[in-house]
């Protein structure tokens, strides 16, 4: 078979080693002792067709038919180990095909090597390299069992389409010369045409002397009868039950082993030798929901311009992309996606660091641990070049030491400005390296200085958002993936329903809703009155519909629906009073549509004003609840108490910037004018946070965000004269109850009074009018005051009138 190589010469002729006792100990004296001879160089074996398919089908012998138990043994000579065969004794009997001394057998009903028959060779042993026990996992202690084995009966799709194949040296002896790739594959089949591979098979070769390693990644096969690839034919990654046949029409790929340090020869043809990702590698094992999209991006702008042949790269002039910044909310996935991209890549080890630890207290300290983090890709790319394999360094918390310089950031000495700078000069300086890849993240984006963000640093930004809801979907499936696989997640649990209820979750809150569902099926198990022991039906635990049901009273959303404030505001309700209540909130229906449509303006801004007292703080909260918008944030006077200008304004812009994080958004601004601390003495208000709210009321979302602010202020006047009215795009009234029909209406609601009428009579005569003109609030003030009296109606009457003498209403 292998007639046509130049083996290395092969050792004298010596007897056969001591044979065991038992009943293959003895070799017949007439057998001629060619143990260790090389085997005839015009035989190969190789199936052409028709006849070798007949042989087999004569019954002499396939995957079901007789089993030889043979004990593994060293190969007998260097034309086995480098020719990929076993040895195998004639006397043993192997019924091989006609025409040709190899054969095909099967090991332990899995591994197909290819075997001759060696004279002289021990009756009841096979030969086995150490490449070839290690891929069959095969001692010398076992026993091996040996069946011939026929490639065609699993089909006519059994010869090798292409195949990747992982190189590297196999001893010490190596070469610095670069190995040409088309000349490797030259050789390779021609030594081993028509031997059967299979993934994971380790190939040694001799190739001008220097022992190479071939590892079989993936292969694809085809029908040769129908000269096309097979129908939805996929590469197979590490089944070694996918096998075929090494043809000359086969393609091979050359992937260097990340360990070894062959030189392939760049080709114009051929994908990168140092190739990123592994050949076995899928998006879908990452383990990462919900952002196909963004890795699909991040591919395109780092990754594609890498596994294309790197001489092709070289005459187009293209500079790899060596930085990505991945910026976004808290838990929304940033740092596992720089951990599975370091896997997912076919490089060294990720160095990961925090912003943090690159800080020292030490002059020039902490530019070196800047220069350290480049010093082995500098070392190596010195040595090979474009050759060189790809280094990966992880930032995490990169706002941490690259702020904008001349913010006084690090301190009195500088040293964050020249932690920029040593960081500008890696990346992009006088000696460029074109085999780094620096994969930044932040929460802030903003507070990063710009030079980093140009093109040739950091120049792909990808912004990992909130998850919609099919991302909530595939978060889901794998953090309940274990859950569904044994059992212990009930039917009643609908995942999909859930993703629904979680809107506005980050990856990290959907992964605590579950742990939070599980510690409720857990505490079902605990036996009463104990802390530490379980009860006997744990093995029948689930996690059903109702955990995830008290679940979500645990895990609130950072980016959801402030609803304890909104509640708040709505403590007592919405009484509709009058015609002018369900005008507003129908109108109200009318905006929070309007923002909905994707083709309609993304940011849309309205007041409610109206007397104090007259609702409109509950009117916009109820106008958020219902809009059912995923983030709703309250800007209220309250949260700001203490807080000077720039705190306030900081403030502010945290809650619209929050709000650009989700599709659709509502901000209710409350109290106006308390916030510009608007005093009517002398007048006076604050110039600075007044500007900034006029800025964020008229700022656009970005692209596919959509914004509603409701606002509310007691002082229209003033705003108008401070010329913030015009900023609102809308404006609604919010009026007082007029009369006495609406006090009337809202008396009988409350349940509290057995004569509402007589409290009005006696109202009328304190204020001699028959108008109210008092705020609901003071209204519904009044009636929790007059439960507290025996005289209800009486109480009431005089606790409005006192209202509107406060009011200044009184006629």
């Amino acid at each position: 078979m292998f007639g046509s190589r130049n083996p290395r010469p092969t050792p004298s002729r010596q007897p056969p080693p001591q044979q065991a006792s038992g009943p293959y100990s003895r070799v017949p004296q007439d057998t001629p002792d060619r143990y260790g001879g090389r085997p005839p160089a015009n035989e190969r074996p190789y199936y052409d067709g028709a006849q070798e398919k007949q042989d087999y089908a004569q019954g002499q012998s396939g995957q079901g038919g007789q089993t030889w138990r043979l004990q593994p043994t060293k190969s007998p000579s260097p034309q086995f180990t480098y020719g990929n065969s076993v040895a195998v004794s004639p006397f043993d009997k192997f019924p091989a095909p006609r025409g040709s001394s190899g054969f095909y057998v099967i090991l332990n009903d899995l591994y197909v090597c290819t075997a001759r028959q060696l004279d002289g060779f021990p009756q009841g042993q096979i030969s086995l390299s150490d490449f070839q026990r290690s891929w069959a996992s095969i001692s010398f202690q076992d026993i091996v069992h040996v069946k011939l084995y026929d490639p065609f009966q699993e089909g006519g799709h059994r010869y090798l389409g292409s195949l990747d194949a992982e190189l590297g040296f196999a001893g010490k002896k190596e070469t610095e010369a670069p190995l040409d790739q088309d000349e490797l594959q030259q050789v390779f089949t021609k030594n081993y045409e028509n031997q059967v591979l299979a993934p994971g098979q380790k190939v040694l070769m001799d190739y001008k002397s220097i022992p190479l390693l071939f590892v079989i990644k993936a292969i694809q096969l085809v029908d040769l009868s129908m000269d096309r690839a097979s129908a939805g034919s996929e590469p197979s990654m590490s089944d070694p039950r996918n096998r075929g046949i090494l043809t000359r029409q086969s393609q091979m790929n050359f992937f260097k082993d990340a360990k070894s340090r062959v030189n392939l020869k760049a080709s114009k043809r051929r994908p990168a030798a140092n190739a990123i990702f592994t050949p076995d590698f899928k998006f879908e094992d990452m383990g990462i929901g919900g952002l196909d999209k963004e890795f699909s991006a991040i591919f395109r702008r780092a990754f594609a311009s890498r596994i294309f042949p790197p001489g092709l790269i070289e005459s187009m002039g293209i500079q790899h992309v060596k930085g990505i910044l991945l910026f976004g909310p808290p838990g929304t996935g940033k740092t596992l996606i720089a951990r599975r991209i370091g896997k997912m890549l076919n490089a060294r080890e990720p160095k990961v660091i925090n912003g943090p630890e690159v800080l020292n207290k030490y002059v020039g300290q902490s530019e070196e641990n800047i220069r350290k983090l480049f010093a082995d890709a500098e070392k190596e790319y010195k040595e090979k070049g474009d050759e060189s394999g790809l280094h990966i360094i992880i930032f995490d918390e990169l706002d941490a030491v690259c702020k904008q310089r001349g913010s006084g950031a690090g301190g009195g000495t500088g040293v964050g400005d020249s932690v920029v700078n040593q960081l500008l000069s890696k990346l992009d300086g006088v000696d460029q390296l074109n085999n780094i890849l620096l994969i930044g993240m932040t929460n802030r984006m903003d507070m990063i200085d710009d030079a980093l963000l140009r093109p040739g640093r950091l120049e792909v930004h990808m912004e990992i958002s909130l998850p919609d809801e099919y991302g909530r979907v595939q978060i889901l499936k794998i953090h309940t993936a274990k859950m569904r696989e044994s059992g212990n997640l009930d039917s009643d649990v609908d995942l999909e329903e859930l993703a629904h209820l979680t809107k506005n979750f980050s990856g990290a809150e959907i992964s605590g809703l579950v742990r939070s569902a599980t510690s409720f099926a857990l505490n079902r198990h605990v036996k009463v009155g104990t802390m530490a022991g379980v009860s006997d039906d744990v093995d029948k635990m689930t996690v059903n519909r109702d955990d995830f049901e008290h679940a979500f009273d645990d895990v609130k959303p950072s980016f959801g629906v402030s609803e304890d404030e909104m509640q708040r505001c709505l403590r007592g309700g919405i009484i509709h009073f009058s015609e002018a209540i369900d005008g507003i909130l129908n109108e109200a229906k009318l905006i929070v549509k309007q923002v909905q449509e994707p083709d309609s303006t993304p940011l849309f801004s309205t007041i409610l004003y109206g007397p104090p007292g007259s609702g409109k703080t509950a009117l916009a909260a109820k106008i958020a609840l219902d809009s059912e918008y995923p983030l709703i944030k309250m800007c209220s006077p309250d949260n700001m108490i203490g807080f000077n200008e720039s705190m306030k304004i900081e403030h502010m812009r945290r809650i619209f910037d929050d709000a650009y994080k989700s599709p659709l958004s509502v901000v209710v601004i409350d109290n106006i004018e308390r916030i510009i601390e608007w005093v009517p003495i002398g007048p006076r208000f604050s110039n600075s946070v007044l500007q900034a709210l006029m800025v964020l009321l008229k700022k656009e979302p970005p692209k596919g965000r959509r914004l509603l602010v409701l606002a509310t202020t007691g002082e229209r006047s003033v705003l108008q004269q401070l010329d913030v009215f015009t900023s609102f795009d809308s404006d609604i009234a919010v009026p007082n109850v007029k009369g006495h029909a609406e006090l009337a209406l809202i008396m009988e609601q409350s349940g509290v009074f057995s004569n509402p009428q007589r409290a009005i009579q006696e109202l009328s005569e304190m204020t001699r009018s028959d108008s109210v003109d008092v705020g609901i609030k003071k209204i519904l003030l009044g009636i929790e005051t007059a439960k507290q009296d025996r005289d209800r109606e009486g109480r009431f009457a005089q606790t409005i009138a006192r209202a509107k003498v406060q009011l200044g209403y009184s006629s």
